[in-house]
């Protein structure tokens, strides 16, 4: 993870170098060479994320003399993304972004004892008929929307029972298939009040930037630059629904027609189209990707 474009550009090497020296840990190497069952541990995976996405970033403003502003008429970023974005957009210091990370993993983590959450992925349903899917199967207990994602995919986070009813009564309701996913905790949903509670109390001790482009917020599906309203929605964005496919709608309403994807993985690329088949979504993951990029821009 990361290392072919350590073994490219100084810019990532000096972004995963900056991040592992704001832990006191050694992610670069952990992202380089595993064991992947430490990497995927979430207080890992969501530093690491961003590291990668960051460096992308970088290594287009440095080595590709692009300004953000000059690429860019919004960032975006899916849950943990966020902070990528706004450290890529200057709000944020990587250092900052990164402890910040790290705590956030830990606290969703803590939040919740193993066993008692889950999440599952609901395809071929829309947000409505979803939403009225976890209400029929809450039966007091905790079960909500967590991401739409767009294209007929929603994930639904809660209690574990409660989880299991929405997807038997989500299949009266249009859903093609339902899968429980195999995730540490239930993210995105009111059982991860603790974490939200910690995020609040960190934030508060760091210094926000407004962003050189808007952020396009998870829980808005609309734009912010102002720093205390960034702080609010990132706190709200622990237990709140990840509105990606209304970001996506609403990026397309100003004008943006291609999302480009900076870091690890395609998966929010590929979701572009299935949210609006004229938009373009593009991933830069490999030195090849950027180069290429590059020349287009």
């Amino acid at each position: 993870m990361g290392g072919d474009l350590a073994g490219a550009f100084a810019t990532a090497r000096e972004v995963f170098g900056e991040v592992d020296e704001a832990l006191k840990q050694n992610l670069s190497k952990l992202m380089q060479e595993g064991p992947e069952s430490d990497l995927i541990l979430t207080e890992n995976a969501q530093p690491a994320l961003m590291a990668v996405s960051v460096a992308v970033a970088r290594i287009l403003e440095k080595d590709g003399g692009k300004p953000l502003s000059s690429l860019a008429a919004y960032v975006a970023g899916h849950s943990l993304g966020e902070y990528s974005a706004l450290a890529a957009a200057g709000a944020l210091r990587l250092t900052d972004a990164a402890r910040l990370l790290k705590l956030r993993g830990q606290s969703m983590q803590k939040a919740v004892p193993v066993g008692v959450g889950a999440m599952a992925a609901l395809l071929g349903i829309e947000l409505e008929p979803a939403q009225e899917a976890c209400k029929e199967a809450a039966q007091g207990e905790i079960v909500a929307v967590a991401n739409d994602n767009g294209g007929g995919q929603i994930v639904v986070s809660g209690h574990k029972d409660a989880v299991e009813r929405t997807i038997e009564a989500a299949k009266s309701r249009g859903c093609k298939r339902g899968m429980m996913l195999p995730v540490s905790a239930p993210f995105h949903c009111a059982l991860m009040q603790p974490a939200a509670d910690a995020m609040k109390v960190a934030l508060e001790e760091v210094v926000l930037m407004p962003p050189r482009v808007p952020l396009v917020s998870n829980v808005l599906a609309s734009e912010l630059s102002d720093p205390a309203s960034i702080k609010q929605r990132l706190v709200e964005q622990v237990t709140g629904l990840v509105r990606w496919r209304e970001s996506v709608h609403y990026m397309k309403s100003r004008g943006v027609d291609v999302l480009v994807e900076c870091g690890t993985g395609k998966v929010l690329s590929g979701l572009v189209k299935r949210i609006d088949k004229e938009m373009t979504g593009l991933a830069l993951n490999t030195p090849a990707d950027i180069e290429t990029f590059l020349k287009t821009v």
